[in-house]
């Protein structure tokens, strides 16, 4: 687990910062694991059930992220624990509970936060390995 020093005006003293709690803006500093970005990715157009982020999480990686029904609901509550989900509603389906999530405003900044992040980072890398290809090599847009 990474632990980043809060920008100045966000301590621990603090309860809410810009309407965040201290750990969820040490959440958005910090960046966030591949499987909590597919997660909030899968969960941002609609609220969805745990079976639907299963399947989602995995066509959004191209089947390169499965996660199994333990992990999810592991991942589930500590996001939500987070403050970047949470609860949209429950019903039942064939005897069944079906609990649907939804990404909360924390959410949505942290997913924003990160995605601007993986852009950055990209766009450096890009840049270093443009200056480490030899001389004469085809550059790729």
């Amino acid at each position: 687990m990474r632990i980043f020093q809060p920008q100045r005006h966000a301590r621990r003293s603090d309860p809410y910062v810009c309407g965040f709690s201290y750990r969820t803006i040490n959440c958005i500093l910090a960046g966030m694991r591949r499987p909590s970005f597919l997660i909030l990715s899968a969960l941002a157009p609609v609220p969805l059930h745990g079976y639907a982020v299963i399947k989602e999480v995995a066509r959004l990686s191209g089947d390169r992220t499965r996660l199994a029904a333990g992990t999810l609901y592991a991942a589930l509550d500590r996001l939500s624990d987070e403050g970047l989900v949470e609860v949209d509603r429950e019903e039942t389906v064939d005897g069944r509970l079906r609990r649907y999530y939804r990404l909360t405003d924390a959410g949505i900044a942290a997913l924003g936060a990160e995605a601007e992040q993986m852009r950055r980072d990209a766009r450096m890398v890009t840049q270093r390995l443009s200056a480490a290809r030899p001389a004469g090599a085809p550059r790729h847009a």
